[in-house]
């Protein structure tokens, strides 16, 4: 068996997530999970998503609805910090500090 897997009712026991929960993010397609002899899993590598998810859901009462726009935002915003970064390296420039600009007047 796999080692990058995780039982999903191992899961919930340490986290504290409901089953169902974690089966609905399974469902929206927020985390994948894998069937073996007849028990969920979850990647090992989804556990950080897993855990700001459960976190959104149980601390701040967010919906699923809720957790994937918040998921599709950061995605975004990730994707928009690569871009910025090569573009600077390309341009050889460091990025702006705004305490430097004050620092001259």
């Amino acid at each position: 068996m796999n080692e990058d897997i995780i039982l999903l009712s191992e899961y919930c026991a340490h986290s504290c997530a409901e089953p169902d929960f974690v089966l609905q993010l399974a469902e929206e397609g927020l985390i994948a999970t894998e069937m073996h002899d007849d028990l969920p899993y979850i990647l090992a590598s989804q556990l950080h998503d897993l855990d700001l998810f459960a976190r959104l859901h149980y601390d701040l009462s967010i919906n699923i609805e809720g957790i994937d726009v918040i998921h599709n935002l950061l995605g975004r915003m990730r994707r928009m910090e690569q871009e910025l970064a090569l573009l600077r390296r390309q341009l050889g420039t460091e990025p702006f500090e705004p305490e430097d600009f004050f620092e001259e007047w």
